[in-house]
């Protein structure tokens, strides 16, 4: 063979073994401990990773390939980013979240308990968000209240069709602009006002276009939650809409027993062949408007002067007997100025005068929010273990309560290092795999680029950690502090966190749903 036909025979095989080599990788992550999200055991291995999409993971030899970016993991944790099906803020505003970034969240969820952003231009809307991009990848639901407000829908009754169909026309619009479906807040002005039909009405429309349902019951008291639970599940049954259930708790129960009976509601239903799900946060204090504490009679459309004027002595007996069972005036923590860190009883005591006459004469139905005290860990715990029952925030960058910036760390430092209730797989299912299947994240019907685990072809949404260095600094006191211990966070293959230090990458933007 010539010397110009040996080089035209060696120059191909070059190439290949070029090509083979990885020249052309951009991350390589080796010697990780594995936890894939799918809940099975830990494994040793490595992860290579090309244009944003996991390429090959697995016990190959790393040395076989070149990467533009490598990372020895030297046996530390490696999972996929998680997922908060329960986040809340305005891309437009905060575009980096590094509030969800700090605790390995790199995908949030906006528009639920029925409000939702982009109001009847949601197409427009995402095409804002991705035009500024995000830290974090941006998944949005229409909410039902949003929808109510849109159409002008009578405030206290049923919609007439023409409402209706307006409704339904909006959503329709939001779904096929890439929505993943629709929120209901059933305690709250205006989806309150929603009777059975118009509830089922909508859930069959984001059925029809291959959507969930994502709902905050009517009401969490211990007395009312398996009225308000069995509700939601009957919006499902009589739609066959997928169905996860918003920040999962009981008010004022102290029995793990009450999870047992609200657990049991679900499981029934799943047995029908329903797909049933649900979120919590691991905090033992919700956090919502003062309005939750008022009764319906006083809190709009009602006109609360009036009120006042003629049932002052009922109000206030109301008041006072409803804060006493919700742990009393120090278990009402406000998060909105001029009050912010001073509970209800500090106020009432500063302005001398009982608790229930402050929240009339000075404060009022909708003048603050708080974080309520009113919920009992062992029943919290019960739901957390629960194979159906994932890991949400139900907070953002702004709100006063620590959900906000330290869910995702909490559950590591707490649940799994400090009581064991759980394993670290596992825990890492419940905020990753667990939700992205919810949500279809890792079906490929369903969206564009699956995402959630740690498997070739998925988006590269990655964390390296060592487990025991996580910690969640955010407190009632000072709630926007941000969590510690997620080394490296990646979204797309990009880091927003490099060795334990906040970028301002921004390599994400809208997730956009397939239409059936």
């Amino acid at each position: 063979m010539t010397s110009s036909l040996r080089l035209l025979f060696w120059i191909p095989l070059l190439w290949i073994a070029v090509s083979c080599s990885g020249q052309e990788y951009d991350l390589l992550i080796k010697n990780g401990s594995i936890i894939d999200g799918s809940g099975s055991e830990a494994f040793s291995g490595h992860v290579l990773v090309k244009d944003g999409i996991i390429e090959k993971v697995g016990d190959f030899d790393p040395g076989d390939f070149t990467a533009k970016q490598t990372i020895d993991a030297n046996g530390r944790t490696v999972s996929p980013g998680f997922v908060d099906v329960h986040s809340r803020g305005v891309p437009q505003e905060t575009p980096r979240f590094d509030n969800f970034l700090s605790q390995g969240v790199t995908t949030i969820t906006l528009g639920l308990i029925g409000r939702s952003l982009g109001g009847e231009d949601v197409a427009g809307w995402m095409e804002e968000v991705d035009d500024i991009s995000t830290g974090p990848g941006v998944i949005h639901l229409t909410g039902h209240s949003t929808l109510r407000n849109l159409t002008d829908s009578p405030r206290n009754s049923e919609p007439n069709d023409e409402y209706l169909s307006r409704m339904k026309e909006i959503l329709s619009e939001s779904m096929r602009a890439g929505s993943f479906g629709l929120s209901y807040g059933l305690e709250f002005e205006p989806g309150s006002y929603a009777g059975m039909p118009e509830l089922v009405a909508l859930a069959n429309t984001a059925a029809e276009n291959g959507g969930m349902i994502m709902g905050h019951v009517r009401s969490e008291d211990d007395d009312r939650i398996e009225s308000s639970v069995t509700e939601i599940l009957n919006i499902a049954r009589e739609s066959g809409a997928p169905l996860n259930i918003s920040h999962l708790k009981i008010v004022y129960a102290d029995d793990p027993q009450r999870a047992e009976d609200v657990l049991d509601l679900m499981n029934e239903a799943r047995d029908e062949g329903l797909t049933i799900t649900a979120d919590l946060y691991p905090y033992v204090a919700s956090f919502t408007t003062i309005g939750i504490i008022f009764p319906e009679w006083a809190r709009p459309p009602n006109e609360f002067s009036e009120v006042v004027e003629n049932r002052r002595d009922e109000l206030a007996e109301y008041l006072r007997n409803r804060v006493n069972l919700r742990n009393g005036p120090e278990a009402t923590l406000f998060g909105t100025e001029p009050w912010i860190g001073q509970t209800l009883a500090d106020v009432a005591e500063e302005l001398n005068k009982p608790f229930e006459d402050v929240l009339i004469d000075d404060i009022g139905p909708e003048g603050a929010s708080a974080a309520y005290f009113v919920m009992n860990e062992e029943v919290m715990k019960r739901f957390l273990t629960d194979p159906y029952v994932m890991v949400s925030s139900d907070g953002g960058p702004e709100m006063r309560h620590p959900r906000g910036y330290g869910s995702f760390a909490r559950i590591i430092r707490q649940y799994v290092n400090e009581e064991n209730l759980m394993p670290l797989e596992e825990a890492i299912y419940k905020m990753s795999g667990l939700p992205a299947e919810t949500l279809g994240l890792t079906d490929s019907s369903k969206t564009d680029i699956r995402r959630g685990l740690i498997r070739e072809g998925f988006a590269a949404d990655l964390l390296i950690f060592d487990p025991a260095n996580v910690w969640d600094n955010a407190t009632f006191e000072d709630p926007h502090q941000y969590a510690e211990g997620f080394e490296w966070v990646f979204v797309n293959g990009t880091a927003v966190i490099d060795e334990g230090v906040r970028n301002d990458q921004l390599p994400s933007g809208i997730i956009r749903r397939k239409q059936p």
